[in-house]
């Protein structure tokens, strides 16, 4: 199994940047996706996610109405659209997969049983 995250980059406060992760030796459809980001010397937070269905999303307050996420299961790839990046959005960017999770657990790292190995994303002013 292996999450493949890319499309990060250096871009400046206001702009947007899309960020990817394409799955192989799993069925995205099957799994409920989700992107979590690591600031320096900070823990790791949730940030999106959406259910195996792709019927239902649910965000973090701090980026809420600016990312959205999204899947192509044709191309097994899941996506975070970021517009209005602040400063403060820099981070590693991590896609995760998780088999099953309850609405209490889907922004817990603990309740995702597949990591990517992260793309940086930084936001200058």
């Amino acid at each position: 199994v292996q999450l493949q995250a890319s499309g990060g980059g250096l871009v400046q406060a206001g702009n947007s940047l899309r960020v990817s992760c394409a799955a192989s030796g799993l069925t995205l459809r099957n799994y409920n996706m989700g992107w979590f980001r690591q600031a320096p010397g900070k823990e790791r937070e949730f940030v999106a996610t959406i259910r195996y269905n792709g019927g239902s999303t649910y965000y973090a307050d701090s980026v809420k109405g600016r990312f959205t996420i999204s899947r192509d299961y044709a191309k097994n790839t899941v996506y975070l659209q970021m517009n209005s990046l602040k400063p403060e959005d820099t981070a590693v960017y991590y896609c995760a997969a998780s088999r099953s999770y309850i609405s209490s657990t889907r922004t817990d790292e603990n309740a995702y049983d597949y990591w990517g190995q992260g793309t940086q994303v930084t936001v200058s002013s």
